[in-house]
C-alpha cells in the first residue's frame, strides 16, 4: 500500500479514529527515537566518547549535581529581576 493510499483510507476514518492513529504513532517514533539513541550511546555507538567524555568528569569530580546548578540558576535569576526592579 503506498502512503497515497494510506492518506485516502486516513481521510475517510470517523472520530475520534485520527487522535487513535497519531497517537499509535507517536509511540511508535518514540520507540524509534529511543532505539537510536540506545544504539549512539552503546559501546560502539557513535556518541560513545560523549559518554567516555561524561564518565570521565565524572570520576575526577569535574561535575556537580543537577540540584546545584538549577539552586544556582534561580538564585541569580532571583538576583537579576531584584536588580532591575530598583531605581537608580
Amino acid at each position: 500500500m503506498t502512503v497515497e493510499a494510506l492518506k485516502e483510507e486516513i481521510a475517510h476514518l470517523s472520530e475520534p479514529e485520527p487522535k487513535h492513529l497519531v497517537d499509535w504513532l507517536e509511540v511508535i517514533e518514540d520507540q524509534a527515537w529511543d532505539s537510536e539513541m540506545t544504539r549512539d550511546f552503546s559501546v560502539d555507538g557513535r556518541a560513545a566518547y560523549l559518554m567516555a567524555e561524561v564518565q570521565a568528569d565524572v570520576a575526577a569530580s569535574r561535575t556537580r549535581p543537577l540540584s546545584e546548578t538549577i539552586a544556582e540558576l534561580k538564585a541569580n535569576h532571583k538576583q537579576a529581576l531584584s536588580g532591575s526592579n530598583s531605581n537608580p
